[in-house]
Formats: C-alpha cells, structure tokens, sequence
C-alpha cells in the first residue's frame, strides 16, 4: 500500500509543445501541460464541459522520450506523483506551483 501513498493517473491532452531543458549536470527535464476533460448535466440538463490544467515534468529517459516523441495536442496517459515548490519572482514575490513528476507515459491516439 506505500506506493497508493501519493499517486497521480491521468489522461489527456498536451496544451503546448514540452519545454526541453539540460542541466549542467547533463540531466534533462521536460516541462508540459495537460488538460483533463469531464462532462457532465447540471441540474438544468445542460451538458457542462469541465477543463483542467496540470502542470507536468518528466526526467532524464523519460524526458528524452517526450521530446522525441510527444507535442502539442497529443493525447497521453501518465503516472507521477504530485508535489509543491515555491519560488521567488524577480521582482521578490513568493509563488507556489503544484506539479505531477512523471514515472510513466503512455502515448495514446492522436488528437
């Protein structure tokens, strides 16, 4: 059961092309968006369409894969776990940021 401790599966569609980043350290990084898609009625009936964005990174193998592979408008499904940073803007503001760190991808039909 230690490994359903912080789990993330999710299917969607890439919002824009990954951003390939190499560290000095040679490790690659790809940073991606995702967008979810669920239907439902309300209680008018009226189909309503319930978009959300996840905000994605991926390492090293996995990484190489994405930018080999993977652009906007693709659809994939992902397993990951979720985790929050913060940083500071130049400007000294402190933002926080919640992102899925990829495991596994899986490329599904084209969109």
């Amino acid at each position: 059961m230690n490994s359903l401790r912080n789990k993330v599966q999710l299917i969607g569609n890439l919002g824009n092309d990954p951003e390939i980043i190499t560290l000095e350290s040679g490790k690659k990084l790809a940073k991606f968006s995702l967008a979810t898609n669920e239907s439902y009625k309300d209680a008018s009936g009226q189909k309503v369409d319930n978009v959300q964005w996840h905000n994605l990174v991926a390492w090293n193998k996995t990484a190489d894969i994405i930018e080999k592979y993977i652009t906007k408008g693709k659809e994939v499904a992902i397993e990951g776990k979720l985790t929050s940073r913060s940083y500071e803007t130049k400007e000294g503001e402190k933002r926080y940021i919640t992102e899925v760190v990829v495991n596994e991808l899986l490329m599904l039909g084209n969109k």
